[in-house]
């Protein structure tokens, strides 16, 4: 910390602004809704109050989904009391979900990696909240280890054909034969998708759309019996989502083989999409063919282009795979995968009804099911790189003036991410005061829901927490860190900057502080800081990325320019002041890390 070159100290004294004066106010408000909130739902013991039994193999992911924002808001500046609750209840759903049966060894025992995704997310928020908690450093390398070929018990990884051995998998291993078990709990819900074969008995061969019976046990067999035979054993893309969690072992020890995995991993799925004329195939057979248990067919596979999302998981995966690799590399080709799949859809879109759409889905019929493209891929693209080819990629899908003032939130509390990323191109200046608005009123929409909920537990379904978690903190991340938030299904969160208390040495920002990030670009960004504070001084160090990735060159104020020439600098804000800082940046430069600047 002593590196740190410290800015000349403000002394500009003005009243704060009212989106400095929320985002304290939301703070304040979501410390107390988070007791609140585990009081309601969980016994002494930190488990959820629910039923006694769950079977499947599904349900864990939605348990940690209730709480995952809790270490991300302590390391935005949430309490002491929220950091050793996210961990309390961390270890009470672990032991709740072993003793329903997920759960093993700590991990989902065997499931897929949109789920595992979920779930992780708040193991992810740990390494951000403090690094140094060897049991959570052990954990991510435990778990990343079942993975890259390194647990006896979970060879989940064939390092010769470079894949993931089955699309479900987990700490037992790759799950090669599924039972009726392991879907009893969501039956219901997956007989409302289309059917994941068009050979199903019963139904039009020709109707892409046609609907499977789950509920129906004679069909439910023959649906069965078609998953065993073609999706398993088996790589898909949906696997690329565990580059997260080597990713995150390697922000813990800097180890190069969990980097090497990274890469090899994304680099053998780009090499069989370009061997597949540029299409991605989603299922790759045990020994490695494209098709080998689906007919010879590149479409087909478990969470494919067909079946159950479409083109989104595809769209989903390849960009949290290239996100990771570029934060570990530093070189933007990576997210050439992604890209590759989305001007390969762009390509065969088509205008209906005076609306641009593309396929979101491929057959036996060929391409289907157009619908509008979803803008946030390129968004994230964009907020990755801010790089002229991703700018336009955006710009085609979704100008600003479309998403600039669109608030709301969607599973898990992910806050849509347009308000901030206009903000940052210069438009929709008054964003800051509309995204903790938005935050405001979700806060006290999901306490009214708690305080009216008086249903029987053993009635609820496994997503009930996860809507009514009150710590909806995503739009202060955004904000204040300058970012579109981490990929929900298990993204690491890129940002353009984050903050320290320096004098409490702690993560986020201190007492009575507030920032946002208002204008990024590739080369620079600037930011407001506010201490609403009338007699304190706050004292914070700022560090370029959310891992250290990126360097400052200058950080300039109204008092003159500073050379940084590092990840990190040190701003004081004197009592009630309000200041905006200028910083020329230089994106993916350094090696990432969780450690915290006095670390480094």
């Amino acid at each position: 910390m002593s590196n740190t070159p410290p800015l000349v100290k403000t002394t500009h004294m003005e009243p704060p602004p009212r989106w400095a004066l929320l985002q304290r106010q939301l703070f304040s408000q979501m410390n107390e809704a988070a007791e609140a909130f585990v009081k309601r739902y969980t016994r002494p013991d930190g488990t959820l109050v629910w039923r006694e039994e769950w079977p499947g193999m599904d349900g864990s992911d939605d348990a940690y989904e209730s709480f995952w924002s809790f270490p991300l808001f302590y390391a935005l500046g949430g309490s002491e009391n929220v950091h050793r609750l996210s961990r309390r209840l961390w270890s009470a759903v672990t032991w709740q979900f072993t003793e329903y049966g997920q759960i093993h060894r700590e991990f989902d025992a065997y499931y897929d990696w949109m789920h595992h995704g979920e779930s992780s997310q708040y193991i992810y928020g740990f390494g951000l909240a403090d690094p140094n908690v060897h049991i959570d450093r052990r954990r991510a390398l435990r778990f990343a280890n079942m993975y890259i070929g390194e647990d006896d018990e979970a060879q989940n990884w064939d390092p010769e054909r470079r894949m993931i051995r089955s699309p479900i998998n987990g700490s037992r291993g790759p799950r090669f034969h599924m039972t009726a078990e392991d879907w009893s709990t969501h039956r219901w819900v997956l007989a409302n998708y289309l059917s994941p074969y068009e050979d199903v008995p019963g139904l039009d061969p020709d109707d892409p759309f046609a609907k499977a019976d789950w509920n129906d046990d004679a069909v439910f067999e023959q649906i069965l019996v078609r998953m065993n035979e073609r999706m398993v054993p088996g790589d898909i893309p949906l696997n690329l989502n565990a580059t997260s969690l080597a990713a995150s072992a390697y922000l813990y020890t800097g180890d190069p083989k969990y980097k090497r995995w990274v890469l090899d991993y994304i680099e053998a799925w780009t090499e069989r999409t370009r061997a597949n004329g540029g299409i991605m195939p989603d299922n790759i057979g045990p020994n490695g063919a494209v098709g080998e248990r689906m007919g010879g067919n590149w479409w087909g596979g478990y969470y494919g282009w067909r079946w159950p999302h479409g083109a989104r998981i595809i769209l989903e995966s390849t960009l949290i795979a290239g996100a990771n690799a570029l934060l570990l590399t530093g070189d933007e080709s990576y997210l050439d995968l992604h890209r590759s799949q989305w001007d390969m859809l762009w390509e065969l879109g088509r205008e209906e009804d005076s609306v641009f759409k593309t396929p979101n889905r491929h057959g036996r019929v060929g391409w289907f099911n157009y619908i509008s493209p979803d803008a946030r891929y390129p968004m994230h693209c964009f907020a990755l790189t801010h790089s002229a080819q991703d700018k336009a990629r955006l710009d085609a899908a979704a100008p600003p003036e479309s998403y600039a003032r669109r608030t709301g939130f969607g599973k898990g509390a992910q806050a849509q991410p347009g308000p901030w990323l206009a903000l940052s191109q210069g438009q929709n200046d008054d964003a800051p005061e509309l995204m903790m608005d938005a935050a405001c009123r979700e806060v006290a929409r999901r306490l009214e829901i708690m305080r009216n909920d008086d249903g029987d537990p053993n009635e609820w379904d496994v997503h009930h927490w996860q809507d009514i978690n009150p710590v909806v903190c995503e739009p202060i991340a955004q904000l204040s860190l300058g970012s579109v938030g981490a990929v929900y299904h298990g993204g690491l969160l890129h940002a353009t900057v984050r903050y320290f208390d320096a004098e409490r040495r702690r993560p986020g920002l201190p007492p009575d502080a507030a920032a946002a990030v208002l204008r990024a670009s590739r080369g620079e960004a600037e930011i407001e800081f506010v201490n609403a504070s009338a007699l304190e001084e706050r004292q914070m160090i700022v560090q370029a990325g959310a891992f250290g990735e990126h360097a400052f060159t200058t950080a300039e104020t109204n008092g003159g320019q500073t050379q940084v020439n590092g990840p990190c600098f040190r701003l004081n804000l004197a009592p009630m002041s309000r200041q905006r800082v200028r910083v020329g940046l230089k994106r993916y430069v350094h090696d990432p890390s969780y450690n915290r600047p006095w670390q480094s």
